[in-house]
């Protein structure tokens, strides 16, 4: 009766830990595409240039503090040291979905609470113009996408570790690898992130701001993250040498680094 007990309430556990994040990668998807519609204005409740709202003071004050909310979680809690705190107290196999969850949950909270400020800086007319810095915005959502797929997209959120959970199948490490986006630059994710944050037609005070203060995060956020990498992977440390970060050299890169390898 001991016996069974415990292999049902380790089977309870592992569906459990799968439910978690399997509902930890719905948020997220919802979080993400209405991302695109928030950033880009196709929003149907709140987009970043919604009609401003009381005072630009506060408004700014507001909108500081819900990005540097948002810069904390992410970074905190994308440490080391923090995730071998976190699974003291949570599976280990749900610390991404819990990161991934964590998120999401302030980005829904900065659409919900975000105050634009108005104002206007540029305002594309030209048709041709304006469907270019559409096309770019579009490329750099789909660049965003395409490179989670590259890397891995279910292991990047949470769902490759609790389903290797729930089928009782041990825990495994992602290697070291640089496919073909990574091989031109080190981070298209975060090329991705620009493009979608500055490609756009009519650029406001409000659009400004937000992809200034997002732009200089992912600039700090790459040096912590390669610190770690290095830590964790050696051969990043090589890899960083051959590679520009994000903008592309014209002279062909010999990547020495296996094509098997990630991080």
């Amino acid at each position: 009766m001991f016996l069974l007990d415990r292999k049902e309430n380790e089977m309870f556990k592992r569906i459990a830990v799968f439910i978690f994040g399997a509902v930890s990668y719905l948020v997220f998807f919802g979080t993400f595409i209405y991302a695109c519609m928030f950033v880009g204005n196709f929003a149907f409740l709140k987009s970043l240039d919604s009609p401003s709202e009381g005072p630009w003071q506060t408004a700014l004050l507001i909108d500081t503090g819900l990005l540097a909310l948002f810069a904390l979680q992410h970074s905190i809690m994308a440490r080391p040291a923090f995730k071998r705190l976190l699974t003291k107290i949570i599976p280990q196999e749900a610390e991404r979905s819990t990161y991934v969850l964590a998120s999401s949950l302030a980005l829904i909270l900065l659409f919900w609470q975000w105050r634009p400020l108005g104002g206007l800086v540029w305002d594309v007319q030209n048709q041709v113009g304006r469907a270019l810095l559409y096309g770019g915005y579009a490329f750099g959502w789909l660049l965003v996408l395409v490179t989670t797929f590259v890397i891995n997209h279910f292991d990047l959120f949470g769902l490759r570790q609790v389903t290797r959970f729930l089928m009782g199948q041990p825990k495994s490490e992602l290697r070291f690898v640089t496919p073909l986006l990574y091989r031109i630059v080190r981070h298209p994710l975060y090329v991705g992130w620009f493009c979608a944050f500055w490609f756009t037609p009519t650029m406001t005070v409000t659009h400004l701001f937000f992809a200034s203060v997002t732009s200089a995060y992912i600039l700090l956020a790459i040096q912590l993250e390669e610190r770690d990498l290095m830590q964790l992977h050696p051969e990043y440390a090589e890899y960083r040498e051959q590679v520009p970060m994000m903008v592309p050299s014209w002279r062909p890169q010999k990547v020495r680094i296996p094509t098997e390898v990630r991080g």
